[in-house]
């Protein structure tokens, strides 16, 4: 059924990197998220009303809240889609990421609400539940819809890249934890006559919150700015490492616009001796790949290198070496040497991990001070780069 609705409802459902394709994918989504929700809140405040339960009326607007989710999502795919203009050159694919945070916003508030009416009902010690074989029809029903759901928004979530239905999955499970707890207080007061609903409604909202906390700070990091993925990373290197006249790169950064709009640089080290517009040719031609074959519009920095001097290259493998001393995660680039009468410059970028807790003063003091105590008439000209 999951894989069903796509192929449908969906025109080329495969070709998943065009805005129109997501922009279906969003709709679909938001769609069954509108109606399914939407039944479930009418059945649950039905059974919630006829058996006095404060746990399954405050499901019931809980499932209310999903249907005004899967509206945010809706509309977040319907202007994700908008192609880029003067005022947004870059498109508008990251107003997925603002949707994902209201709905957190919205989980949040439902939480804050269930938490609020349990707690109620405990301090006034009313008791006011009646088992009700509805009630168990529907809250099962329920769980078994909502697993569906869940099901069914994270796999067109990992289709499209989308966080937005990655968002509503995790919002669904927690639905159907929430749900079951509740079907639970029922069936224990039926068998027991002990009445724990309200307790299940403090337990309903602690999920609802989980939910809702872990929406929001997996949005933070997309607004903020996150480091790339690792397979994005592969990929890009696995094109590159299929051309020799590319020696190696550095200074990677890709930026996310939203999902499928990616902007990417880097640094490519390429031999100096060789004929400049040859190496030109072969930076365009791995631009290309990494934009047809990845989605992600890059732009590439040539590097030229001397290759052939052997004072440089010895000069370089020791560098190298003094600064593995420091920490063996540092790695050297760019590196040049310029001779002098008195003194000669040694010029180069040290790549530092985020893990390696030195400030940027100190790496370039140790580093100088190796150079120094090696070479007394050289001097490290050093930019620090944390990778």
């Amino acid at each position: 059924m999951t894989g069903l609705l796509p192929r449908v409802f969906i025109r080329d459902h495969e070709k998943t990197s065009d805005p129109k394709v997501r922009a279906a994918y969003g709709t679909l989504s938001g769609i069954v998220g509108i109606v399914v929700n939407l039944l479930l809140f009418a059945g649950k405040f039905i059974a919630g009303t006829v058996s006095g339960s404060i746990a399954i009326t405050a499901d019931a607007f809980n499932n209310l809240s999903d249907a005004g989710s899967s509206i945010v999502s809706l509309v977040s795919f319907r202007i994700a889609a908008k192609p880029a203009d003067r005022d947004h050159p870059f498109g508008h694919a990251r107003i997925e990421y603002i949707a994902s945070m209201i709905v957190s916003f919205l989980v949040l508030l439902v939480g804050f609400e269930v938490a609020s009416d349990s707690v109620k009902k405990i301090v006034s010690r009313e008791s006011t539940l009646v088992f009700s074989i509805l009630a168990v029809t529907v809250l099962s029903v329920s769980i078994l819809a909502k697993l569906w759901l869940a099901l069914f928004n994270f796999r067109l979530g990992k289709k499209i890249g989308s966080d937005v239905m990655r968002a509503t999955a995790v919002d669904s499970l927690s639905d159907t934890l929430s749900t079951a707890a509740v079907l639970a207080a029922t069936l224990i007061f039926r068998f027991t006559g002990i009445d724990v609903d309200a307790w299940v409604g403090i337990a309903v909202a602690l999920f609802i919150f989980w939910a809702g906390v872990r929406i929001l700070r997996e949005t933070q990091n997309s607004l903020l700015g996150e480091a790339p993925v690792k397979e994005v990373t592969d990929a890009i290197d696995a094109i590159v490492s299929g051309y020799p006249a590319i020696l190696g790169i550095h200074d990677m950064m890709i930026h996310s616009y939203g999902p499928g709009h990616s902007f990417a640089s880097f640094h490519a080290e390429v031999d100096g001796a060789d004929d400049v517009f040859e190496s030109h040719d072969v930076i365009d031609e791995v631009e290309r790949r990494i934009r047809d074959e990845l989605s992600i519009v890059c732009t590439i920095h040539m590097d030229p290198i001397n290759t052939d001097d052997e004072l440089t290259t010895e000069l370089r493998e020791e560098t190298e070496e003094l600064v593995r001393e420091i920490d063996p995660r540092i790695t050297v680039h760019d590196f040049r040497v310029v001779t002098g009468v008195t003194h000669t410059n040694l010029i180069f970028d040290v790549a530092v991990p985020f893990e390696i807790k030195m400030t940027v003063p100190e790496i370039k003091d140790a580093v100088s001070e190796k150079i120094r105590a090696r070479h007394e008439n050289y001097y490290a000209v050093v930019t620090v780069d944390r990778n």
